[in-house]
């Protein structure tokens, strides 16, 4: 019987430390300030990253179309892309008349 427990146990925490992906966030170390203007154009998305959390720094994750990885920036490249965005959006307006 306290075989079939501890197997139980092992199991159950196999299954907790999957289904986790073991507790480690994925955090930017470094962030970068001279993004190009041609890479925030393919942003798809964004998210900050807080140094209040489990991360040591504050920083903008880009997720850009045809990479793999997310892009690090400083916070304060989020200012360049939204003004690349919101020109984008007004040239799509445009274009549609």
């Amino acid at each position: 019987m306290e075989l079939k427990v501890a197997f139980v146990i092992v199991c159950l925490c196999a299954l907790a430390i999957t289904s986790t992906e073991a507790g480690i966030p994925k955090c930017c170390i470094a962030t970068k300030w001279d993004i190009p203007a041609r890479i925030l154009r393919k942003v798809q998305g964004w998210s900050m990253q807080h140094s209040s959390g489990a991360c040591d720094i504050p920083a903008l994750i880009l997720r850009v179309k045809d990479m793999r990885r997310p892009v690090c920036a400083h916070p304060k490249v989020k200012r360049a892309l939204l003004l690349i965005q919101q020109r984008m959006k007004q040239n799509k307006q445009k274009a549609a008349y």
